[in-house]
């Protein structure tokens, strides 16, 4: 076996020194972000101001009326004067129902009724007759009162015959279906050969525009909260000030006001469900459509207001990051109120001349050290990083 020389050993011993006293520098080495250094962070002075609230509620657009459009007479549809999705007007023809048979009903009765009137004729003759026999007692007093009760009958089988063909006039116009109110006719509609039954088939639903309905819906707390302000009726802000945020962010340019107010809260959903009315009269707003309802109610005398970014939400709770005055992070725990554009008011936890992080929050951990850069609102017009 070969001894190793002490050359080599020697050689070996130096390169483990080295190597401990390398390892030895390097642990004694601050470490980046063991130091305690300053995070830098932009943070923004609360905003103290007299602040209108405005409350806002999700809505949909519902017309006011929905008619169904139903034949009163039974028959084949012959002819179409509208396309599904039209706009028609009150007293606009729809739908054309086969009007052959209901003409043969009309010249039926009219018969009817020329043969009742002759006969009512003759007997009325009949009965003159009588009576001038009966006054010189020419015939008995039995006879007459006989042919007055008779041509009393036939008097009454005239004006049923009347009424008869009265009805079959009616029913023959009625072969002409015409809409019942202004609106926009759905395409669900009938087909020409369709067979229709008189006050069952549904031909197709006309849905009014103009006026039109915004629905929408208030929680107990905020129906309780605005009668309050009310004094025992929504307020007067509601009445005809009702601005309407369409989804794509546009606001209509009619404002509306309630017209409705359901009687009672929801058993299930525990709200109370309001109708608004807005004039439409370009038909821009369609049943469907979802759009937003913003109300003024109030203003908030020395509202405190901070922006949205600078809150954190966790577990239902919200916190911000305040600057000390040493300068460190402090995480505090906020009550916020309603939301004002981008700026959130909040009604607990800060105070006048509070600073916030709204950048770098997510790295100003509790008692951190902070190099603050303040900032404005106007300076929040540009997206600010997390």
């Amino acid at each position: 076996m070969i001894k190793p020389s002490k050359k080599l050993i020697v050689v070996v011993i130096i390169l483990i020194g080295i190597g401990g006293w390398g390892l030895i520098r390097l642990g004694s080495k601050p470490q980046m972000g063991m130091q305690g250094g300053s995070i830098a962070v932009k943070a923004m002075q609360v905003v103290q101001q007299d602040t209108p609230i405005n409350y806002e509620f999700v809505g949909k657009v519902a017309s006011k009326n929905e008619v169904k459009i139903m034949s009163k007479v039974s028959g084949n549809i012959v002819e179409k004067m509208v396309n599904g999705g039209d706009t028609v007007y009150r007293g606009q023809p729809l739908f054309r129902v086969d009007n052959k048979q209901y003409l043969s009903a009309i010249t039926s009765v009219q018969a009817s009724l020329a043969k009742s009137q002759a006969a009512l004729r003759n007997t009325q003759r009949d009965v003159e007759r009588y009576r001038r026999l009966a006054a010189v007692d020419g015939i008995a007093q039995q006879t007459l009162d006989s042919y007055e009760s008779q041509a009393e009958e036939e008097a009454a089988a005239v004006e049923e015959n009347h009424a008869a063909v009265q009805q079959a006039m009616e029913d023959e116009q009625d072969t002409l279906i015409i809409s019942p109110v202004d609106g926009r006719i759905d395409v669900n509609d009938v087909s020409i050969g369709q067979f229709v039954t008189a006050g069952s088939t549904a031909m197709a639903t006309v849905s009014s525009l103009d006026p039109i309905w915004v629905q929408f819906s208030m929680s107990e707390t905020e129906y309780i909260k605005l009668t309050r302000l009310g004094q025992g009726n929504l307020p007067a802000s509601f009445k005809g000030n009702l601005r309407l945020v369409l989804s794509d962010g546009s606001e209509y340019e009619l404002k509306g006001s309630i017209e409705q107010i359901d009687k009672g809260i929801g058993d299930t959903t525990g709200t109370i469900t309001i109708k608004a009315s807005f004039n439409n009269p370009q038909k821009f707003l369609i049943p469907g459509m979802f759009a937003k309802i913003v109300v003024p109610a109030e203003v908030r005398a020395g509202a405190i207001l901070i922006v949205q970014r600078a809150v954190k939400e966790l577990l239902d709770e919200t916190f911000v990051t305040v600057v000390t005055a040493a300068g460190k992070a402090e995480s505090r725990k906020v009550k916020m109120g309603e939301r004002v554009g981008n700026m959130w008011v909040v009604n607990e936890g800060l105070a006048p001349g509070d600073v916030v992080v709204v950048e770098g929050i997510d790295k100003a951990s509790q008692g951190t050290d902070l190099k603050v850069t303040m900032i404005t609102p106007e300076d929040l017009q540009t997206p600010v990083k997390q």
